[in-house]
């Protein structure tokens, strides 16, 4: 497109993770946002400057997803290593399904404790367990460097029904973002958790728009 000698233009890969169904979820959103998406974002058109790097379904399993988890987290570093820092950043995407909300919520932390409400879908059921041990108290936050305050206001513009959350529960959505934002913070990239409600509450389209609508307002915005 005649851009030859011209500076980089920044793009931002997104790599995005759902979960499949889990006790008291028989159908989870997050499995068919995640695994729909580059579909329909053909159909809608790729926002600028944005690549999904992967779309990934996670097990609604603590311990089990770390193998899972950290393999795709570690290939996007990889990747990440032959491209220019300057023109490529990498933010990890997690959707996850809070069956009793009735709006989209950004997550602006995750906990380093693990009390699980309900056993996982392997049977585990922690107590008031860290979730990584060498992080020190189970007390301890770790927070996005994402603009979360930003990020709702302008998807609420959008006519979005989003808030900003300071709670991402104990459960198995908190284990993985929690993981998600240590890694990223040890490798300079991005991490944000996103709940969604049932479609019975918002139905599929519109989630669907919403996603499409996050990732452009990360790609022009963060």
């Amino acid at each position: 497109m005649g851009s030859e000698g011209s500076p980089a233009a920044v793009t931002t890969t997104v790599h995005v993770t759902g979960f499949k169904k889990f006790h008291g979820v028989s159908e989870n959103p997050t499995e068919t946002i995640v695994n729909n998406l580059m579909e329909y974002l053909k159909k809608k058109g790729l926002p600028k400057g944005l690549v999904i790097g992967s779309c990934n379904i996670l097990e609604t399993a603590g311990e089990r997803v770390l193998d899972r988890l950290n393999n795709t987290l570690q290939s996007a570093i990889t990747s990440k290593e032959s491209e220019s820092p300057s023109s490529n950043r990498i933010i990890w995407l997690h959707f996850g399904v809070n069956s009793g909300a009735t709006r989209f919520a950004i997550e602006r932390q995750a906990v380093n404790e693990a009390t699980f409400r309900c056993p996982d879908e392997t049977q585990w059921k922690p107590l008031k367990e860290p979730v990584v041990s060498s992080d020190g108290p189970i007390t301890r936050i770790r927070k996005t460097t994402l603009p979360v305050e930003e990020l709702t206001k302008i998807l609420t513009s959008k006519g979005y029904n989003v808030m900003t959350s300071d709670d991402a529960g104990r459960f198995v959505c908190n284990y993985v973002y929690y993981h998600s934002l240590r890694f990223a913070e040890q490798n300079g990239i991005k991490s944000l958790f996103v709940h969604v409600p049932l479609f019975s509450t918002i139905n599929e389209e519109t989630q669907m728009q919403f996603a499409a609508s996050l990732l452009e307002v990360l790609a022009s915005s963060c």
